[in-house]
């Protein structure tokens, strides 16, 4: 449990990206921000998630501070509502699935833990870039990303999350992920948006040298 909670945790920051775009899509899918598997991702869509956490932060104290830190906030919703159906592949691949209760019961340990229900909103909003209403999401992406990683024998160790990262990186492949250039380049071998890269993608393909090295 300790170790799959760990390796949930590296999976699950991803607070960055690139200023909110307003255009359309690309020529081939106009109105798109992507397209990953067959299924778009609309740019109202995207917009309405940004606004989303936008109108959180501006209500929460140091609400004016914490847009200042989430300046790239577009690219980084983008990037996760990618990654969200990267892990749901691989996921179901590997015949992985999250039950009401095993959500229900790590989002309780996540409220103890936080010190109450808004105590655990007011962290993942400042943290994460999360709104209050995108937390089962989130926790039910970890979860499956720590059953993932034991359902494939991926312990915490460079050896475990590079096999780790080569099954999310299989999956991406097969989904065929396709981003309006406006909001960078989708690339499925570095699992980057852009020059975006999340913080546990960096974990996941750190090379046993340089863990060594202590890089």
């Amino acid at each position: 449990m300790h170790r799959r909670r760990r390796t949930a945790i590296l999976v699950s920051a991803a607070l960055a990206a690139a200023p909110l775009l307003t255009a359309c899509g690309n020529d081939a899918h106009p109105g798109a921000a992507a397209v990953v598997g067959g299924e778009r991702i609309e740019v109202s869509t995207l917009q309405a998630e940004v606004a989303n956490v936008r109108d959180a932060q501006a209500k929460a104290p140091q609400g004016e501070q914490m847009i200042k830190e989430t300046g790239q906030l577009g690219r980084a919703k983008l990037f996760d509502m990618i990654v969200d159906k990267v892990v749901e592949k691989a996921a179901d691949d590997a015949g992985v699935t999250v039950t009401r209760k095993e959500l229900q019961e790590r989002r309780a340990a996540y409220v103890e833990q936080a010190g109450g229900e808004q105590a655990l909103a007011a962290t993942f909003l400042q943290q994460r870039g999360v709104a209050p209403d995108g937390l089962d999401s989130v926790v039910e992406r970890e979860i499956l990303i720590g059953k993932l990683a034991e359902s494939i024998g991926a312990a915490n160790t460079p050896d475990g999350q590079q096999r780790l990262n080569k099954t999310f990186t299989a999956a991406a492949k097969s989904l065929d992920i396709d981003v309006n250039p406006r909001y960078g380049t989708w690339n499925n071998q570095k699992l980057e948006l852009g020059e975006y890269r999340a913080p546990w993608i960096s974990q996941l393909t750190k090379s046993p040298s340089a863990e060594e090295q202590g890089a």
